[in-house]
């Protein structure tokens, strides 16, 4: 997670990032070639370059590679500061996919760490609109019903941090310790929503490795004075900090609308958070209770996916049953590794050999690979 934000599903417009680059360019980088409706970026340690000047409103399929730049690792489209979507875990040599619907106007596509971090990402042309098919229709009515989901989650997180909050005004440290642990799932079942809100997220969920332990607020500060300071004292500004961001947070997704590509983007984004930090064990580096986060990072993906289920499956069946047989697969194996050794249902990360998050690893790999191709499947239906 960068200073702006680590995952974005979008909530009213649409955008995400790409690979390649134009031959002549233009001060942004940028040259007017290729597909109007296939926007390719290439991560240099410059900037993010793009091969048109612009692109045109509708369905759009994003291409990402990172050529060679070593401090750049994620693509962000934003518009009016707050992160429509991204694409994380980008290595030198690495490529990601997406596709997405844009509406005309300008938004920035965000490199964090690039020697210019941002450009301009143009769309031109008119608003577009969908003719309403069956298919349209059912994928309309799933993200209805996901956005009732995110609703009542973020209604769970303020009510579990409020908990949390009593807790460690109570001064007892093992108390605040399990109002943590059932805190933490109903902020990673949403993250990609949670994390659009560039501002907000950095304040609720930043780690060490975002900025350091004394610049930390939010989750990881509680959750190192707990762990490691063993001790509830000088908490209590950041637990009362965090329901009133929580709130904020309330105040801001609370009736969003989304599109279905952005499902599909989300529960995508939320594998890569399982990758990129859970099952490395660096999310919850103090208390070891990465197994919690990964189980709701996987329950909101799969969330998701219910909901673009019952849509999908007239686009294409065969992917649609691969992918649920995969989250099922998935389940399964997560089902060794609960306990009732700790009060936090699941063993800790220590407690992993080498070959169990090998073998996590791969089961959350196999559901992220046929997964990645749902957006383009849904963006034009």
């Amino acid at each position: 997670m960068h200073a702006i934000a680590r995952g974005g599903i979008t909530a009213t417009a649409l955008a995400l990032l790409v690979a390649g680059c134009g031959s002549s360019s233009d001060s942004t980088g940028t040259a007017a070639a290729g597909d109007p409706h296939t926007a390719v970026v290439t991560v240099t340690a410059d900037k993010c370059l793009t091969d048109r000047t612009s692109y045109d409103a509708g369905a759009v399929d994003f291409k990402i590679t990172n050529r060679d730049a070593t401090a750049v690792s994620e693509v962000e489209v934003v518009l009016d500061e707050r992160i429509l979507a991204e694409k994380e875990n980008l290595p030198p040599g690495f490529s990601g996919t997406f596709s997405v619907n844009l509406q005309p106007g300008t938004y920035q596509l965000y490199c964090p760490g690039a020697a210019t971090e941002r450009v301009p990402l143009v769309i031109t042309g008119t608003a577009t609109s969908q003719a309403v098919t069956d298919t349209t229709q059912l994928l309309q009515e799933g993200t209805k019903t996901y956005g009732q989901y995110v609703d009542q989650q973020v209604a769970g997180s303020l009510e579990a941090v409020t908990a949390l909050d009593a807790a460690i005004k109570s001064g007892d440290v093992d108390k605040s310790k399990v109002a943590y642990a059932k805190a933490r799932p109903f902020y990673e079942r949403i993250e990609p929503v949670a994390e659009s809100f560039a501002g907000l997220d950095p304040k609720i969920d930043a780690r060490a490795d975002d900025v350091p332990v004394t610049q930390l607020t939010g989750f990881h500060r509680i959750e190192y004075g707990l762990w490691t300071k063993k001790s509830t004292d000088g908490l209590e500004k950041y637990s009362a900090q965090l329901v009133t961001d929580t709130k904020e947070l309330q105040t801001k997704a609370t009736g969003l609308t989304y599109q279905p590509a952005e499902l599909a983007n989300g529960a995508v984004g939320l594998l890569d958070e399982v990758s990129k930090s859970k099952v490395t064990g660096e999310e919850e580096r103090y208390s070891h209770i990465d197994l919690v986060d990964f189980f709701a990072n996987v329950e909101g993906s799969q969330q998701a996916f219910a909901n673009l289920k019952p849509g999908l499956n007239t686009i294409d069946p065969a992917l649609t049953d691969t992918i649920s047989k995969a989250f099922q697969a998935n389940l399964d194996l997560l089902d060794d590794y609960r306990t009732t050794d700790n009060p936090y249902g699941w063993k800790l990360y220590g407690d992993l050999s080498k070959t169990d998050v090998k073998k996590l690893a791969d089961s959350v790999q196999a559901i992220a690979e046929p997964l990645s191709r749902v957006a383009s499947k849904v963006v034009d239906a």
